[in-house]
């Protein structure tokens, strides 16, 4: 089969589509032909190594141990081993599997007590392939910072995959979203949900005049020392990013300082409440180009350039 493949740690160059060896499944695993999946920032960032510190806890000290990438997927499932009840060949289905990876090749194994789902009636794969990665960072924020009701809720870079996931989820737990974004995108992010938009190429968005319960950084691009004049009292800031040095995650463990980390919580009812939301079409995707698997390379070059919009698809079938 094919796949997109790398050795060792460095720029998208060291990617490359080679033959590999198919797999097969053992007996508790699902064998999915994968039709679509995603180039996004954790790709990139394991397949750079970064940050070099976590390598031994990700991927390995000297070189990476998942050789191919791709954490996003959906495809039809192909063939399941002895001990799989729930799924049979021809289910069209979709799912998420970061550390295990493996998504960026024609086939690919998923334990069946993994996130593997049946994509909704009336959405298409490539569609279905979007819903997962972005999403499931998005409802840590949300749970994490107790988004509700009446809350107000700033989402800076609330075009990427996390944050026009993020605008979204807020919006369908009642919160009243600001969003900040290019003003060429004010449209899109409205239409997610977004009751105000601030045009981020116009003006600072950190000077406005606003008071929020909650402010999201959704790109890694800003910090708690710029935004923090427009928290409320009782508001809390949190970042989809480690920080300069991990500082948000210190700041985060530090006493009475009003900052989360939200690291993505266990998959079983992160899973459900996000398929729910997307078979009720609170959640749609939001997909900005398509690249076929032969072109991966230019996909983490794009990727990286910071000016995607939802989410980059690889056309892998």
């Amino acid at each position: 089969m094919r796949a997109a493949v790398h050795d060792r740690y460095g720029p998208p160059e060291v990617v490359s589509v080679r033959d590999v060896a198919e797999p097969e499944p053992r007996e508790s695993e699902v064998l999915v032909r994968v039709v679509a999946s995603t180039v996004n920032r954790t790709d990139t960032a394991y397949r750079a190594g970064r940050p070099w510190f976590a390598r031994p806890l990700y991927g390995g000290w000297r070189r990476p141990r998942a050789t191919v990438l791709g954490c996003e997927f959906a495809g039809v499932v192909e063939a399941v081993g002895e001990a799989v009840g729930d799924r049979a060949p021809g289910d069209r289905v979709y799912g998420y599997v970061e550390g295990r990876f493996g998504a960026h090749a024609e086939l690919l194994v998923v334990p069946a007590g993994g996130w593997i789902d049946p994509v909704p009636d009336g959405l298409d794969l490539t569609d279905a392939a979007v819903l997962t990665e972005g999403p499931h960072y998005a409802w840590a924020f949300c749970e994490r910072l107790h988004v509700g009701t009446g809350q107000a809720v700033l989402v800076h870079g609330a075009t990427g995959a996390i944050g026009s996931a993020a605008v979204q989820l807020a919006a369908a737990r009642g919160a009243v979203v600001t969003a900040v974004c290019d003003a060429e995108h004010a449209d899109l992010v409205r239409r997610l949900g977004a009751h105000r938009v601030i045009a981020r190429d116009r003006t600072d968005f950190t000077q406005d005049p606003e008071r929020f319960d909650v402010v999201l950084d959704a790109v890694g691009k800003s910090s708690f020392a710029a935004c923090r004049r427009l928290l409320r009292p009782a508001g809390a800031y949190a970042s989809s990013e480690l920080g300069r040095g991990g500082v948000n995650v210190l700041l985060a463990a530090a006493p009475g300082v009003r900052v989360r980390f939200p690291a993505p919580l266990p998959e079983g009812p992160t899973r459900r409440g996000i398929h729910d939301l997307i078979t009720s079409g609170r959640l749609v995707p939001v997909v900005d180009r398509h690249y076929p698997l032969e072109e991966i390379v230019a996909a983490h070059h794009y990727v990286e350039s910071g000016r995607k919009v939802g989410s980059v698809v690889v056309d892998v079938g």
